[in-house]
């Protein structure tokens, strides 16, 4: 028994009830052979892929996502039901019994709802007919995707600055599609660079992605290496939001939307008192002045004054990525 004992031991990651269970059904093995049956079981065990918790919970499996340019939505979205209408006019002429229900716009992305799953070739039907649309750009409407739910990763060990210059979104995803470990990843946003700290010359990518419930395509991914020039960089899973919230009422960072005190909603453009949308129904040099002979600005046109952002006090919107504040978000430090 005592060596039996010794081989538990020499394997620390066994205990002695798998000893005994191994022995019990091999009674002729001896006490070595047993710590090796035991040491190649645990190998076995701790080569499998990593669990992946999800961090939130995805849209319907019945929605078909489709990221394009807000011009783009705008044009679709003002006539949704002529769209639906027809969507399922193309859908019933390549002879699928799907139907589309309606369209609804979040962010940059229109989201059309089906009565159940789509397939490869109802996505390909509906693309068709999406950059057909006229007056809409063709080429600022990416690939359709079903809806999947979002998961967070980050990279490190990356120097703020290379032989490019300094680490830009833009530059990350354009590597993102170049290498093989993420070419059946779809990014849910942009990915977010951010410095390790002010005084450091490294930084961590921070990226959104769209996965399925049983996060497939972060199995493959997770402690994963890459390259990005000479840098080697490792995946890891991360936590939803890491950093610093931004309130959508009045501008202020530090705090969510549902947390905030004011009872006035601030304007994200002039941080006058009114809602964003309303911004060229309230300001005085984007509405209609008869007698100073001024034409109303149109949705379509940009304002014609500048912003300011009341927060580092620069020439941009108040939620605008350039702003210092917002680089650091991700950063509570």
């Amino acid at each position: 028994m005592t060596l039996y004992a010794q081989a538990s031991k020499s394997n620390i990651s066994c205990n002695i009830e798998d000893v005994l269970q191994v022995k019990k059904a091999f009674l002729s093995l001896s006490a070595d052979k047993v710590g090796k049956m035991l040491k190649v079981k645990n190998n076995s065990e701790g080569n499998r892929k990593p669990k992946i918790n999800m961090i939130t919970r995805g849209p319907l499996r019945k929605e078909i996502i489709i990221p394009m340019a807000k011009t783009n939505a705008g044009l679709i979205i003002n006539s949704a039901h002529i769209h639906i209408s027809n969507v399922n006019k193309c859908l019933k002429n390549s002879k699928s019994d799907i139907i589309a229900d309606f369209i609804h716009v979040t962010n940059n992305e229109i989201i059309i709802t089906m009565n159940k799953l789509a397939n490869m070739l109802n996505l390909s039907t509906i693309e068709k007919y999406l950059k057909n649309i006229e007056n809409v750009n063709s080429d600022l409407i990416e690939g359709l995707c079903l809806s999947k739910s979002k998961l967070y990763i980050k990279s490190i060990r990356l120097s703020y600055k290379t032989n490019q210059g300094v680490i830009t979104p833009n530059y990350i995803k354009s590597i993102f599609k170049e290498l093989h470990l993420f070419k059946n990843v779809v990014l849910a946003s942009k990915p977010h660079v951010i410095k390790v700290s002010p005084k450091s010359n490294m930084a961590v990518v921070w990226v959104n992605i769209w996965d399925s419930q049983s996060s497939s395509s972060a199995k493959n991914i997770i402690n994963h290496q890459f390259n990005i020039e000479q840098f080697v960089m490792t995946v890891y899973s991360t936590n939803m939001n890491p950093g610093i919230p931004q309130c959508k009422n009045c501008w202020k960072w530090e705090y969510s939307t549902l947390n905030c005190h004011s009872h006035i909603s601030r304007c994200a453009k002039c941080y006058k008192a009114h809602m964003t949308e309303h911004h060229k129904e309230k300001v005085w040099c984007c509405m209609e002045n008869k007698k100073a002979n001024q034409m109303a600005t149109k949705d379509s046109e940009p304002s014609p004054h500048i912003f300011k952002c009341m927060n580092c006090k620069g020439d941009h919107q108040v939620d605008s990525s350039s702003c210092p504040y917002w680089c650091n978000c991700f950063s509570r430090d």
